[in-house]
């Protein structure tokens, strides 16, 4: 069962107040794999069983000289941090060019199978977040580590909360309900009632 909305938002506040002195001076290489850990604890996730830190990937670039493992035809690259069909994250230290590193893991996303597609990429130094709703067609959010509480329904999947799309209902099917209520309560006035009144 998923956290509450209330919860997540006392974890996110907890994770921002956690992260705000640290960010500034975290490094890729040392402070990642705690920061990410730490963001899927917003959401009442555990990490170690549903993401892979350093997914390997085989990029799409066509080489034919030999890579670091001795094989052609591709190179290859890690991903941060990785959830099957959920997200892709890619971590930076801090200025450091966050389209860039969208440009990198949006390399690594078209090097997947179409099954394994994530519904988003976040590129993040640990102050800036950016945020590509791939099922937005890559729309971009972006906001600072100190207004995560108030984006945090963009990741609300992660916490197994789904999308739902409200559709505007046909206004013939409205009318025919308003008309059955009235029915309804005009039986009920001139003495019907029950099981008689139901049907």
């Amino acid at each position: 069962m998923p956290l509450s909305w209330n919860e997540i938002r006392t974890r996110a506040a907890a994770f921002i107040l956690e992260w705000k002195d640290k960010a500034p001076a975290a490094r890729e290489e040392a402070d990642a794999q705690t920061f990410q850990t730490d963001f899927f604890n917003i959401f009442g996730v555990s990490r170690a069983k549903v993401a892979i830190f350093e997914k390997k990937v085989r990029m799409k670039d066509g080489a034919d000289t030999p890579d670091l493992f001795g094989e052609t035809g591709s190179a290859r690259g890690y991903i941060d941090l990785f959830w099957k069909g959920h997200i892709i994250i890619e971590m930076k230290s801090p200025g450091k060019d966050l389209v860039k590193a969208y440009e990198q893991a949006k390399g690594y996303a078209n090097a997947l199978p179409p099954a394994d597609l994530p519904k988003g990429i976040l590129i993040c130094d640990f102050n800036t977040f950016h945020y590509y709703n791939l099922e937005e067609d890559a729309k971009l959010y972006q906001f600072a580590l100190s207004e995560l509480s108030q984006n945090i329904n963009l990741f609300g999947y992660l916490a197994g909360y789904a999308n739902v799309e409200y559709k505007q209902f046909d206004p013939v099917n409205i009318e025919a309900a308003e008309s059955m209520g009235r029915l309804h309560d005009r039986l009920k006035e001139i003495g019907y009632q029950g099981r008689q009144l139901e049907v």
